[in-house]
């Protein structure tokens, strides 16, 4: 059901030594998400805690509980622990999507395994708003929030994947608002977004 790797299981172990409370584990957790994606919460809880419908996990040298609302949405899904330059903790990789419609779930896909790799490398993120009547609203944030190059990234990056991987995707519209970051160097386009058209 949930996978958690060998480097997400040593950090676990560190942190646990440090509580140094004996019978605890650890609850994964959907808390809530935002459009297509979910949030995650991991901590420590005493086994006696358990809930009567939590499904359990053995994990080695500790349990895993995952409550009954949130075990559908963590089918198949990974925590692992990563370091790294731009960024460290921990990481739930999850083949689900909070998207109902199939379009929409296709494009929060390609975002998640070929655009935001990527441009996570400059400290940024792609979020998928809304698919309506072929078109794919998306919003920048991280270090492509207020970015000079935020337009060509969108064009020639993100628009490209997209549109290459779901061809019912005819447009894909950045609704940022750039100028209004801490970094405002971006100058919005006469033309807004890219078609294929």
């Amino acid at each position: 059901m949930l996978t958690i790797t060998e480097s997400a299981k040593k950090k676990i172990l560190e942190l646990m030594e440090a509580e140094s409370q004996p019978g605890i584990g650890v609850r994964v957790v959907v808390t809530g998400g935002g459009p297509g994606s979910f949030r995650y919460g991991l901590g420590f809880m005493a086994d006696k805690d358990k809930g009567v419908d939590d499904t359990v996990i053995d994990a080695g040298r500790f349990k895993v509980y995952v409550d009954a609302e949130s075990a559908p949405k963590l089918q198949g899904a990974t925590v692992d622990f990563i370091e790294g330059v731009n960024q460290s903790g921990f990481k739930i990789d999850n083949p689900n999507s909070g998207w109902k419609d199939p379009i929409a779930a296709a494009v929060q896909r390609v975002i998640d395994t070929r655009i935001n790799p990527g441009v996570a490398a400059h400290g940024g993120y792609v979020t998928l708003l809304d698919v309506k009547d072929g078109i794919a609203y998306i919003t920048f944030g991280g270090g492509c929030h207020g970015c000079g190059m935020a337009d060509v990234t969108l064009k020639q990056g993100v628009a490209v994947a997209i549109q290459e991987a779901v061809p019912e995707i005819r447009q894909v519209l950045d609704t940022t608002d750039h100028a209004g970051g801490t970094n405002p160097y971006y100058q919005a386009s006469k033309n807004e977004g890219t078609s294929l058209a």
